[in-house]
């Protein structure tokens, strides 16, 4: 099965987060936010450039949760798409793009955080492959198995 991608955007709240309802009463979550560019000269190190400013939204789910859970200055990675739109402004159309996010967390690399895993989903757990979990218990077992099984190459190899 091939592997499932869509676009990502990363960057940090530049406003203050909003959660709103649209007129069908789902949750819609929007925030101006902002992404650094740089440009990696010859000489190996990088030249910051200007900062952008985009719309980012969400909705249902995704917005409550991202509005429980973002504050203004939180650097963010989000998976969703680029929507493109058009709005009237003093009588003439203009043209806008939001980026909106299907998922959103913090980013690691630039956010300290501790997780609770309390509320972890067990169907993972419960959906597992019997394959799979025998070859973990002939490892933790020390079974002999565990030498075929790790020899003989994966799907796609």
């Amino acid at each position: 099965m091939a592997i499932h991608t869509q676009e990502s955007f990363t960057g940090f709240i530049a406003s203050d987060p909003q959660l709103s309802h649209t007129g069908k009463g789902e949750a819609r979550f929007y925030a101006r936010v902002g992404q650094e560019h740089y440009r990696k000269e010859p000489d190996g190190s990088f030249t910051e450039l200007d900062t952008t400013f985009h719309d980012l939204v969400a909705y249902r789910a995704t917005a409550e949760r991202a509005h429980e859970r973002f504050a203004k200055g939180d650097s963010f990675v989000a998976e969703g798409y680029t929507h493109p739109y058009e709005y009237e402004r003093d009588g003439q159309t203009v043209q806008g793009e939001e980026f909106v996010a299907k998922k959103i967390g913090h980013d690691l690399a630039r956010t300290s955080y501790e997780v609770d895993r309390s509320q972890r989903n067990t169907r993972t757990a419960e959906q597992e492959a019997p394959a799979a979990a025998a070859s973990r218990e002939a490892v933790r077992n020390d079974d002999p198995r565990r030498i075929r099984e790790s020899a003989a190459p994966g799907p796609g190899l």
